[in-house]
């Protein structure tokens, strides 16, 4: 039983003295008793241009761009034309079989003829009791006389009387047919008219010069004119030498973008040649997008997936591509449909103070303490029923400097950003050099006055290569 715990003890010894000397070694070697350091990346307050910039994509579209659909039905008996074609106003595209509509006009034609012999026997009509009242008045002059002489009763004279009368209502009667006759005449020709133009329709020319830039019908189809429903679309004439770019903004940056605005231009068939091109914002939408028709849902201001939009076009300039222009024999160097991405220049600001985006953070100002008065005051909110409404803590921008390896925090005021700097209006000055990363310690663990060391690049590396 000695021995045994004489053994303990020997082996309590034993690990004391490697637990002290492992911890002298490692006070020597600097791992125990050294002060907390975060490895960070610094960045030097510079002066710089900053141009800032919305990106969206979108596709290309024809500026102008006209959809044909025909104002009558039929077969197409001709088409003239094929996709891709060149037009010019007033060349024929296609006809639509006219033997209805010729069937619709001559029928016309004769309700014209039918209307105006009808006036002609409404105008004899108008002869004949104009010439009976003539007559009829005449007896009634002479029986007037006679019944003043005695010479006829007072029944005869009321007889020639009330002939008199009945004519002179025939005659009201005829003219009133006449003028019938006058507006059936009217409404026949209106409806003259109409048939002939309906047959005019039946043959589509170009109403623009342009490129035949989509074609959906072929010889022999039947068509549905805009006169009963919506119609068909037979083709789409554009002018391919003014192209634009549609895109959608998102609402947060839709209050940058002002008419005008110049734009950079990538246009996906054209990346692999590295080429850009140049534009300018020529419209600005002033509703979402899916709202046009929807006004009056709370819920109708987000799509599906919670974000509201608003298209902007982008006109393409044609000084940027006159090398691949009609003129060299390439074709039209734009399609419609074709995705294209666009970076609209909303501000510039040359030689300015700025750090790299990463070196701006935001923190809310620490909490102040409660004051003694407040804490032994018996009178408070909720005796009194008055309950003060909490202060709204403002939200601070910071940097943190690099202060003799100190990390100091230190409030700044930002302006413009592109995609790597930001503009620095109040806080810092050139030279300062401040921490920019990594995001975690900037965002979020890094405190004032903590210790801060550059940290190494290839350290990752080689960790990454050892794994």
């Amino acid at each position: 039983m000695k021995k045994k715990s004489n053994r303990i003890w020997w082996v309590l010894g034993g690990l004391i003295v490697l637990l002290v000397g492992g911890l002298v070694a490692a006070k020597q070697a600097g791992i125990i008793g050294k002060p907390k350091t975060t490895e960070v990346d610094f960045a030097t307050v510079k002066t710089t241009d900053i141009v800032e910039r919305v990106s969206a994509s979108g596709r290309v579209q024809p500026e102008i761009e006209v959809k044909i659909s025909p104002d009558v039905s039929g077969e197409i008996t001709g088409l003239y034309v094929k996709e891709g074609d060149p037009v010019k106003v007033g060349q024929l595209l296609c006809r639509i079989r006219p033997d209805n509509y010729e069937s619709f006009l001559a029928r016309a034609r004769a309700t014209v003829d039918q209307s105006r012999a009808q006036l002609e026997q409404s105008k004899a009509s108008v002869a004949q009791a104009e010439a009976r009242q003539i007559r009829a008045r005449a007896d009634y002059e002479r029986n007037k006389k006679l019944l003043a002489d005695k010479v006829i009763s007072t029944a005869d004279f009321e007889t020639s009387e009330a002939n008199y009368n009945v004519s002179r209502q025939e005659v009201e009667a005829a003219r009133a047919n006449v003028r019938a006759a006058q507006f059936s005449i009217k409404s026949a020709e209106a409806s003259l008219r109409d048939a002939s133009e309906n047959l005019r329709k039946t043959t589509i020319y170009s109403p623009v010069n342009g490129t035949v830039s989509k074609l959906n019908i072929e010889a022999g189809e039947r068509v549905v004119g805009t006169s009963q429903m919506a119609g068909t679309e037979i083709m789409r004439l554009a002018n391919l030498n003014n192209m634009e770019v549609r895109v959608n903004v998102n609402e947060n940056d839709i209050v940058r973008v002002v008419m005008g605005d110049t734009a950079d231009i990538e246009v996906d068939s054209y990346t692999t040649a590295g080429r850009k091109f140049k534009g300018i914002v020529t419209e600005i939408s002033n509703t979402a997008n899916g709202l046009a028709g929807n006004t009056n849902s709370a819920s109708s201001s987000l799509s599906n997936d919670a974000v509201t939009e608003f298209e902007v076009k982008v006109k393409i300039l044609n000084s940027s591509y006159t090398d691949l222009s009609v003129a060299n024999g390439k074709g039209f160097p734009f399609k419609p449909g074709m995705t294209a991405s666009v970076e609209i220049i909303t501000d510039r600001k040359p030689n300015v103070l700025a750090v790299p985006i990463a070196a701006v953070t935001t923190r809310l100002p620490e909490k102040a303490s409660d004051t003694p008065d407040e804490e032994s005051n018996g009178n408070t909110s909720a005796q009194t029923g008055a309950a003060k409404p909490a202060k709204k803590q403002e939200i601070k921008e910071i940097v943190f400097v690099n202060a003799g390896g100190k990390a100091v925090q230190r409030e700044v005021k930002t302006g413009i950003s592109d995609f790597e700097n930001i503009q620095i209006v109040s806080g810092l000055k050139s030279g300062d050099v401040v921490v920019s990363g990594p995001f975690l310690a900037v965002s979020k663990t890094l405190k004032e006055n903590d210790l801060i060391v550059k940290r190494d690049p290839n350290k990752e590396t080689k960790k990454k290569e050892a794994e």
